[in-house]
């Protein structure tokens, strides 16, 4: 029986030993590959680990790691997995060993088994298993499409950059790293709208689903061989593994892949030699019309006139006739009218200038004929097209033979004629609505005195000088009376003495206000002086302080006497007269004290 139990406690303890055995390995896809196949390598290890340390994988281009963990519990029994997954490309072909990768486990150290590879040259069809960056890479495609890869200087050319993915993978939210810059070319998006909707197609002969991403119309400015610039595009990129769901749809992993197409080079063929002497530029299909709003009116009304060309081509980069007319029409700059669309074919509309036009005399004329010559790309030829001529039929007005003779005269007859001849017009046709050009200016030179040496300019050197010697007194002197802290002092007592008289001189009238301004005064101003606080202000004291000061006897006596007038009249009424009396009695004794302190 003991046996038995002795037996039973060894199996267990082998058997928790075996399940708590730490199994670190590596694993690759193949061992043979080709130098443009990709190997995958996967690191598992069956417990929890820290601090892993790949190998150096020396020959290979290593991507990665993609790291995944997985816990599953079967029949009461739990297990656990956690997996490190690389991607390596080749660099040469050769023989290689992919050295062992290391994980620490509950303090301890593993590593993996090492593994050889063999690399061969190239082949035809590589295969990469489930890399997903190696299969966007496959399925992705951004092409760029061109219209017409040697079209002539200004002609249009449309450019498409379509983006294909073949079937098996999904795209979402693309974004453009950079937008091509068409520095040689007149450019222009073309708003696609809700045109972004993805369409079957194929790819190569594979099947695929494709969008234009981005549509412009181009119009080269120069001739020769001109690079267009390539656009980048970041697209996430869906990719099928060989893992399935719970309800076993297959698990897709995202890689984002980067493409750039539209590094082309247009050769740009420039415009044949016998252009017409009216051509301007204009390349494409035209049409084009002179129109006019009157064919008759009186001399002085408006009309408009306006050249329109319309149809296909670049309209926004060439100038229209310009109109000419008699100068017996007065013609006015004209508005320039544009109504120009961007079609997948490049521009369409029309441009058109519009004059407006006042007849100044009266009969029949007409306008030079006006002709618009084009370049046509599609027949490599010159294409000009007449305008109806403009004609007018003016009812009312001066009579035009009269400005005629005025003419003749100016071109054979002296100045004093040609006046005489302009003003019999004038008086004959007050309607003219313009005078004729001067033939004498008449203009009188203006003398001016050169500045230089003259008297603004010594005074104006001198007076720097003149400055100075001011500028030092006022600032000693302002000096002076900052730092004689007494002399501040005295002048503050006499300004407040003098607000205090002026106070009593108002209330001259007002007997009781007049004579307490003036006790106010003369104590304030005792304050100011002899540094004395107000209640020491006595007049014991004040006789003292002052026969202290060295004030005479007199000016002690007339001072004690006005502030005795001032007790007084508190209580007695006193005229006008007597009041300026003892004002001016104030003012004489504050002035003789003054003097003496």
């Amino acid at each position: 029986m003991s046996l038995r139990i002795f037996y039973s406690f060894l199996l267990l303890i082998v058997a928790s030993t075996l399940q708590a055995q730490v199994s670190f390995v590596a694993k690759v896809n193949k061992q043979r590959i080709a130098l443009n196949e990709r190997l995958q390598i996967v690191f598992t290890i069956n417990q929890d680990g820290d601090n892993f340390r790949p190998p150096s994988f020396n020959g290979f281009k290593a991507q990665g790691p993609s790291q995944s963990v997985s816990r599953q519990w079967v029949n009461g029994k739990s297990s656990f997995e956690k997996s490190f997954t690389y991607y390596l490309t080749p660099k040469h072909t050769g023989k290689y060993t992919i050295s062992q990768a290391t994980i620490v486990v509950s303090g301890q150290r593993y590593t993996s088994n090492p593994i050889d590879i063999q690399v061969t040259k190239a082949v035809a069809n590589p295969t990469n298993g489930e890399n997903p960056d190696y299969i966007a890479n496959q399925k992705i495609h951004l092409v760029s499409r061109i219209s017409n890869k040697t079209p002539y200087l200004n002609e249009a050319v449309i450019l498409e950059y379509v983006l294909y993915w073949e079937n098996g993978v999904r795209i979402s939210n693309p974004q453009v790293n950079e937008i091509p810059k068409f520095g040689d070319f007149w450019s222009q998006e073309i708003d696609l709208g809700n045109q972004l909707e993805p369409k079957s197609g194929d790819y190569k002969g594979r099947p695929s689903t494709y969008v234009v991403y981005k549509k412009y119309v181009l119009y080269p400015q120069k001739t020769g061989k001109l690079r267009l610039n390539p656009l980048s595009m970041e697209v996430p990129v869906q990719v099928p593994t060989n893992r399935r769901d719970f309800f076993g749809r297959p698990v897709y992993a995202t890689a984002n892949k980067t493409v750039v197409a539209g590094n082309t080079v247009l050769n740009v063929k420039a415009l044949p030699a016998n252009a017409p002497k009216d051509f301007t530029g204009a390349v494409g299909a035209f049409n084009f019309r002179v129109s006019q709003t009157k064919k008759s009116l009186n001399a002085t009304e408006s009309l408009q006139v306006k050249l329109k060309v319309s149809g296909t081509g670049n309209l926004k980069l060439f100038k229209l006739p310009t109109l000419q007319a008699p100068n017996t029409i007065e013609v006015y700059d004209p508005e320039h009218q544009e109504a120009v669309r961007i079609r997948n074919a490049g521009m369409t509309g029309s441009i058109a200038d519009n004059y407006t036009l006042v007849p100044q005399f009266k009969g029949k004329f007409s306008l030079p004929n006006l002709s618009f010559s084009y370049f046509d790309p599609k027949q490599a030829s010159y294409k000009t097209i007449n305008a109806q001529q403009v004609t007018l039929d003016v009812l009312q007005g001066p009579v035009q033979s009269q400005q005629n003779s005025t003419s003749n005269i100016v071109s054979n007859k002296d100045n004093s004629t040609i006046s005489k001849t302009v003003n019999k017009s004038l008086e004959k046709h007050p309607s003219v609505s313009f005078q004729f050009i001067a033939q004498e200016a008449n203009l009188k030179p203006k003398k001016e005195k050169e500045f230089f040496k003259s008297t603004l300019f010594w005074c104006l050197l001198l007076l720097p000088l003149l400055i100075i010697p001011l500028l030092i007194l006022i600032s000693k002197k302002s000096k002076s009376l900052a730092n004689d802290i007494e002399g501040n002092k005295a002048r503050r007592a006499s300004k407040l003495a003098k607000k205090y008289l002026s106070a009593a001189k108002k209330n001259l009238g007002d007997s009781k206000q007049f004579y307490v301004s003036l006790e106010k005064t003369l104590h304030n101003y005792l304050k100011a002086k002899l540094k004395i606080e107000t209640t020491d202000m006595n007049k014991e004291n004040i006789h003292s302080i002052l026969n202290e000061k060295g004030i005479s006897k007199q000016a002690i006596l007339e001072f004690k006497n006005v502030l005795e007038t001032c007790e007084m009249a508190r209580y007695t009424p006193s005229t006008l007269q007597t009041m300026r009396e003892d004002y001016q009695k104030a003012s004489n004794v504050i002035a003789l004290i003054d003097k003496q302190l």
